[in-house]
């Protein structure tokens, strides 16, 4: 029998109910749990690890995220509120230790100020309303204990959030093991790239096209964009956003598969390496011998030294490069120009279509 999935909470339905938590605390007594309105158009209970006073006109709670069943770095983060009433009538967020700070544009908050975005920022005002007396205002402060150290696994550094996570949320639920969730968190190196005024972005799958993309091209870092698996999602968005020229840089293992035609490269949704490389090598003129050897290889590596031998390399990479910039270019449309290299593990060129080759040398 397949097991159920459990949803969970976003960082941002956590905080509303920490802050929410700490007001009723201030303003009565502590409570062990907290409903929170939602987006969605449901209310979430919230459990709350503790909330305390610390003053007459203070009190903060301590909320833990449960992120269900999904693969998150914040699961189990301690999110807490401290809140202070004041007498002006409105209500004032601001992070504190553990949450980020925004140091870059293209994103949803303006630079220097916390990296609280606006669904949850709503969160939380509109749980407060529910219990703040009318002619009270408050400020709340927020905190992530250990914040520091979880954003480091997550891109915020390259998209310009320092010093924490991010407070983030659409709905107020984590869907379980979501891709969609992962492939949207992506997309905003594209905005920062495009609010930083450049009109090339250069698409990687991971840290080598990254790497070649700053020793060949000069590439500033917020142009080079990771897309993981998910190159065609990528190439759509930053098409959809504007986006001009692309070149899409990186190691064949994962790019090869888009000269068949496969756009998310996971090798769960489709693996033809060994059949594209042993195809185009074909077609500069490999015999059946090195074919055959070329698909019983076990990595593309392999297949990498086979053609080296065979002094079939560039020609053959080359033709395949250019295959994917002809499907690439098919995919969004002619609505770009685009430049296509691929590179070895230790950073060598092994091929590059007729536009990367004129950006590259011309």
């Amino acid at each position: 029998m397949r097991r159920v999935l459990r949803y969970g909470i976003t960082t941002g339905t956590c905080a509303a109910a920490a802050a929410k938590a700490a007001l009723i605390t201030l303003l009565s007594n502590p409570v062990d749990r907290v409903g929170v309105p939602s987006p969605i158009g449901i209310r979430f209970e919230i459990l709350v690890k503790e909330c305390r006073k610390l003053s007459d006109d203070t009190a903060i709670a301590h909320v833990i995220k449960d992120s269900g069943d999904d693969i998150d770095v914040t699961n189990k983060l301690e999110i807490s509120a401290t809140v202070r009433l004041t007498n002006d009538g409105k209500i004032m967020i601001k992070g504190g230790k553990g949450i980020g700070v925004v140091t870059k544009p293209g994103l949803p908050v303006p630079i220097s100020e916390s990296a609280i975005n606006p669904v949850p920022r709503r969160m939380i005002e509109d749980s407060i309303k529910e219990v703040l007396p009318s002619d009270k205002g408050v400020e709340v402060f927020l905190s992530a204990l250990g914040g520091e150290e979880v954003a480091k696994k997550t891109l915020n550094s390259k998209l310009g959030v320092v010093g924490g996570i991010s407070i983030l949320g659409t709905t107020g639920v984590v869907k379980p093991l979501s891709m969609d969730a992962y492939r949207r968190s992506l997309v905003p190196q594209i905005n920062v790239a495009i609010a930083r005024g450049y009109e090339r972005i250069f698409l990687v799958p991971g840290n080598i096209g990254g790497r070649i993309a700053k020793q060949l091209f000069k590439a500033p870092e917020d142009a080079i964009v990771q897309t993981g698996d998910f190159m065609g999602y990528m190439l759509d968005k930053a098409v959809e956003k504007g986006v001009k020229e692309i070149t899409i840089l990186g190691h064949p293992g994962k790019l090869v598969k888009l000269a068949a035609g496969i756009f998310n490269t996971h090798h769960k949704v489709a693996d033809a390496r060994k059949e594209v490389i042993a195809a185009y090598a074909g077609a500069v003129g490999a015999d059946n011998e090195l074919i055959h050897m070329i698909l019983q290889s076990n990595t593309t590596e392999e297949a990498i030294e086979l053609l080296k031998r065979a002094d079939l390399l560039q020609s053959t990479f080359d033709k395949i490069a250019e295959k994917i910039c002809l499907r690439s270019m098919e995919r969004v449309g002619n609505k770009a120009k685009i430049g296509v290299i691929l590179v070895s593990l230790d950073g060598s060129i092994l091929g590059m279509n007729e536009n990367a080759r004129c950006t590259a040398y011309g």
